[in-house]
């Protein structure tokens, strides 16, 4: 799966977009846009709320491109503000309260359009993830997929490093025990990772 670090804007194209250039715009969402959905559907689950935030980050990317200072990756900076916007929804009382008609198996257009944008992985794994809380989703995708460190994501979410390892342990049990051999499906462990 592409990572959102792997496009490579060009500093010219951010430039560009900097001076209300359109077409840079437009360049810097069809490039980003895929990877930022993908990473934001992994962390809320549903299609429809993924994307509202990935317009919301688009927004808040074109809004504020003063802000960027070339200090890292552009890539790295779109990165960590599709981050916060899941986490903030995550946090929300919205995220808390809502029920989901997609729990049923009804789904809209919309959201079947919108999963057309997420990068594909296996049915069985997607399904696993769906099932763990949020919070142990997000701790394991952004560990396992978006390579944070425990520190990183503890700081994340305001919270120890003891946090961040005990949610990724329960919740590879717990996709260990939802993707069990005899089911076909494959380990969701890393193959070796350092902790």
């Amino acid at each position: 799966m592409p990572s959102i670090q792997s496009p490579g804007i060009q500093a010219d194209i951010v430039l560009r977009a900097r001076r209300g250039d359109r077409d840079a715009h437009e360049r810097i969402y069809r490039q980003l846009s895929r990877p930022v959905y993908t990473l934001i559907r992994r962390l809320v689950v549903r299609p429809a709320v993924a994307q509202d935030l990935l317009h919301d980050v688009f927004v808040e990317v074109l809004r504020n491109l003063s802000d960027y200072r070339s200090a890292g990756s552009f890539e790295g900076w779109v990165r960590s503000i599709a981050i916060n916007k899941a986490l903030m929804y995550l946090r929300s009382p919205w995220h808390r309260s809502v029920q989901w008609l997609g729990a049923d198996g009804i789904r809209g257009f919309h959201e079947e359009a919108c999963e057309q944008l997420a990068e594909p992985m296996d049915a069985d794994l997607a399904r696993a993830l769906e099932q763990l809380p949020a919070l142990s989703r997000a701790v394991v995708w952004l560990h396992d997929v978006e390579d944070f460190t425990h520190a990183e994501i503890a700081r994340m979410f305001s919270r120890t490093i003891s946090f961040s390892k005990s949610q990724l342990a329960r919740a590879h049990e717990q996709l260990r025990e939802r993707l069990k051999p005899d089911t076909g499906a494959l380990s969701c462990m890393p193959i070796s990772k350092n902790f």
